[in-house]
């Protein structure tokens, strides 16, 4: 540590990580940022599933083969879980815009609210896709 300058008042310091204790707004925090980036590889992966589309049907077919492949569904699942998850923590940032639900109690029920949608919301639309043979 460094000796502070005479007449000068030392700027305060922000903590590391390991000071705070981590709470559920904090991963919501993460999260949001998380899937907004998967967002973007799932755009990357609709710009690929049109090129190979129009490359023709043996491209295409290699590509929906690597889709329909398990790294290739868990990959699809993962983005429907971000698109309902970022879905829902938009709205609660909308909300928060209005000056609403800031208060601990409703902020940490919101963040539970906004983690638990993502997954079921993901679940519910693929269990209907299966249910209905869209998943082939």
């Amino acid at each position: 540590m460094t000796e502070a300058t005479p007449g000068v008042r030392e700027r305060p310091r922000s903590p590391h990580l390991q000071v705070w204790r981590w709470h559920v707004t904090m991963l919501t925090s993460i999260l949001n940022r998380v899937t907004g980036v998967g967002l973007y590889g799932a755009a990357l992966l609709a710009a690929i599933w049109v090129i190979t589309l129009a490359a023709g049907p043996e491209a295409y077919a290699t590509y929906m083969a690597l889709l329909g492949s398990l790294i290739g569904r868990l990959a699809l699942f993962l983005i429907t879980v971000s698109v309902f998850y970022h879905l829902a923590a938009g709205v609660r940032h909308l909300v928060w815009d209005a000056g609403k639900a800031f208060d601990l109690k409703t902020a940490d029920a919101s963040s539970w609210a906004i983690i638990i949608f993502g997954v079921v919301a993901a679940i519910a639309v693929w269990v209907i896709a299966a249910t209905t043979g869209a998943l082939g």
